[in-house]
C-alpha cells in the first residue's frame, strides 16, 4: 500500500512554511510592538519607579531615625518611668500584679515542652502568677502529652491550667479571647502571651512589667525575637536577614517616634484593660495581633518596644511552612489595610502625623509596596525591557535605588552580609508569593481568612543528627525532604 504523504492530510490554506509562520508572527509583533507595547511597557516603568522613589525614601527615613535614635535618644527606661519591683519581706508577693501567662497551641508535639517549662520557670512569685495552656490539637495523642505536662507542672506547686475548646473557631484569635474569659483570671492586671516555640528568660517578667505598672498610659511591651535555628540551613539564614531589619529598625522606629508598632503575635505583654477597651481580640483577618495594636493605638494607648529583651524562638525551617507563614503575614495586613484605612482616618484621638505613619509608612509603603515593586519591578518589568530596548530606564532605577534599599536592609544582620546576593534571589523569588498573597488580602478573596500553623520541628533535627554521629560509620539522616513541586 502507497506511503499517504501527510500533506494530503491537511487543507492547502493551512499549507504554509514555518518560516511564513515565523514571518507573520514578527511582522505582528512589529505592528503592535511601537503603538501599544511600548507606551505600555514605558506606563509600567514609571508605575514601578513611583512605588521604588516610595519605598526607598521610607528606608532612607527610617535609616536616618534609627541613626539618631541610637545616637541620641533616651532609652525606655529613661523615656519613661521604670523601677523594678523589689521583693518586700513585710509586704510579701502583695506589691507584685498578678499576670496571666497565655500559651496557644496546635499540635505542637516537638515544642511544648519548651515553651511550657519556659513559661513555669519565670521569675515570679508563684501566687502572682496564672499559667494557661490554651491547647487547640485535634490529636488526642498529642492533647494528653500536653495535659500530662500541665499536671507535672501543676504537682510542683505551679498555677498552670489546661485549657480545651470544643472547636477552633476564630483560630488563635478565638483561644486567646476564650481564655480570658475564664473565671479564674478575672483578678489578672496584664497579660503575656508566648507562641508554643518561644522560651523567655527568667527575668522576662522583671524587665517588661515595671513598663506597665509605672505608666498607666502604656499598653503593650514588645521583646525582640532571637531565633535559635537561624544557621540550620540557608532558608533559615534567609529569614534571620529579614526578620533581624524588621526588629532592628521598624520596630525601633515605631516605638520611639509615635510609640506605635504592630504586635508581633507573641513575646509581649498586654495591660488587660487596654485589650478590652480596643474591643477584644478579633478573629476577622489573619492577624488578630496586628488588628488589636491598631485599636488599642487609635483609643490613645501607648506602646513600647524593648530590643535589649530578647525571646529565643524557632524559624520555619521548611520551604512549605514558610510559604504559608509568608501567605498569612502578607494578606493579612493587606486586608486589615481595607477594612480599617477609613476607621484610621475618621479617628479623632490621635495625632494628624500618626495617622499619616500608620496609614501610608506602616500599612500602605510596607505590607503592600514593599512587596508589589520586588515582583512587579525586578521580576516582570525590567527582564522584559531587555526583550524591548526601546523602552527607557533610568539607571538610578535600575541599579542605585535598588542597591541603597538592599544595603539598608542589610544592617539588622551584619554577620550575613556575604549573602546578599542570595537574600536578594530569595527575595525576589518569595515576592511572587507575596504580592499574590496581597491582592488575595485587598480583594478579599477566597483565602483571605486561610490560616495554617507553622509546623515546627523543635530539636528534632539536631537530635536526629547527634543520634547519628553517636553510631559508628552511621550515616547522617537527610535534614529536609522535599516534594518535586516544592522544589
Amino acid at each position: 500500500m502507497a506511503q499517504i504523504s501527510p500533506k494530503l492530510l491537511i487543507p492547502e490554506s493551512f499549507q504554509v512554511s514555518r518560516d511564513d509562520i515565523t514571518g507573520q508572527l514578527g511582522l505582528i509583533w512589529e505592528l503592535i510592538k511601537t503603538p501599544l507595547i511600548v507606551p505600555l511597557l514605558q506606563l509600567g516603568v514609571y508605575i514601578c519607579l513611583a512605588m521604588s522613589l516610595m519605598l526607598f525614601m521610607e528606608r532612607v527615613y527610617m535609616g536616618i531615625v534609627i541613626i539618631l535614635v541610637k545616637l541620641f535618644w533616651k532609652k525606655p527606661e529613661k523615656r519613661y518611668k521604670f523601677e523594678l519591683i523589689q521583693d518586700d519581706v513585710e509586704l510579701g508577693s502583695s506589691n507584685f500584679p498578678v499576670v496571666l501567662i497565655q500559651i496557644p497551641m496546635f499540635n505542637e508535639k516537638e515544642v511544648y515542652k519548651i515553651s511550657i517549662g519556659a513559661a513555669c520557670g519565670l521569675s515570679w512569685p508563684s501566687d502572682r502568677l496564672v499559667i494557661q495552656v490554651l491547647d487547640d490539637s485535634t490529636d488526642p495523642a498529642i492533647k494528653l502529652m500536653v495535659e500530662q505536662e500541665c499536671q507535672r507542672w501543676a504537682s510542683k506547686g505551679i498555677n498552670i491550667t489546661y485549657q480545651i475548646r470544643e472547636n477552633r473557631t476564630g483560630y488563635k484569635a478565638g483561644a486567646l479571647k476564650e481564655g480570658l474569659k475564664r473565671s479564674y483570671v478575672k483578678h489578672c492586671e496584664y497579660v503575656a502571651i508566648f507562641d508554643a516555640d518561644f522560651r523567655p528568660e527568667p527575668d522576662f517578667l522583671r524587665r517588661s512589667i515595671p513598663f506597665l505598672v509605672n505608666n498607666p498610659d502604656i499598653a503593650l511591651v514588645q521583646a525582640r525575637w532571637r531565633f535559635v535555628n537561624a544557621d540550620e540551613c540557608l532558608l533559615t539564614r534567609m529569614q534571620e536577614m529579614s526578620l533581624d531589619y524588621h526588629f532592628t529598625v521598624e520596630q525601633e522606629v515605631g516605638s520611639a517616634t509615635h510609640a506605635f508598632f504592630g504586635f508581633n503575635g507573641t513575646a509581649g505583654i498586654w495591660r488587660i484593660a487596654a485589650i478590652n477597651e480596643a474591643g477584644g481580640w478579633k478573629d476577622r483577618t489573619t492577624v488578630e495581633d496586628m488588628d488589636l495594636a491598631v485599636r488599642a493605638s487609635l483609643r490613645g494607648w501607648k506602646f513600647v518596644y524593648l530590643g535589649d529583651l530578647q525571646v529565643k524562638s524557632e524559624l520555619p525551617s521548611t520551604f512549605k511552612a514558610f510559604r504559608f507563614q509568608q501567605h498569612r503575614w502578607s494578606c493579612g495586613p493587606a486586608n486589615l489595610f481595607r477594612k480599617m484605612v477609613w476607621e484610621i482616618i475618621q479617628n479623632k484621638k490621635v495625632k494628624f502625623w500618626k495617622k499619616v505613619y500608620v496609614i501610608y509608612s506602616f500599612f500602605f509603603v510596607r505590607k503592600i509596596i514593599a512587596h508589589m515593586v520586588t515582583f512587579c519591578f525586578y521580576c516582570v518589568v525590567l527582564p522584559l525591557t531587555i526583550l524591548i530596548p526601546e523602552v527607557w530606564v533610568p539607571i538610578w532605577g535600575a541599579v542605585y535605588i535598588p542597591s541603597v534599599i538592599t544595603i539598608l536592609n542589610s544592617v539588622g544582620t551584619p554577620r550575613s552580609i556575604h549573602l546578599l546576593f542570595y537574600w536578594i534571589l530569595f527575595e525576589n523569588v518569595m515576592s511572587l508569593h507575596r504580592t499574590k498573597a496581597t491582592f488575595i488580602g485587598l480583594l478579599e478573596a477566597g483565602r483571605a481568612n486561610e490560616w495554617v500553623v507553622t509546623e515546627k520541628l523543635g530539636d528534632t533535627v539536631k537530635k536526629a543528627a547527634d543520634a547519628a554521629k553517636n553510631k559508628n560509620n552511621a550515616k547522617a539522616p537527610r535534614k529536609l525532604k522535599f516534594k518535586f513541586t516544592d522544589r
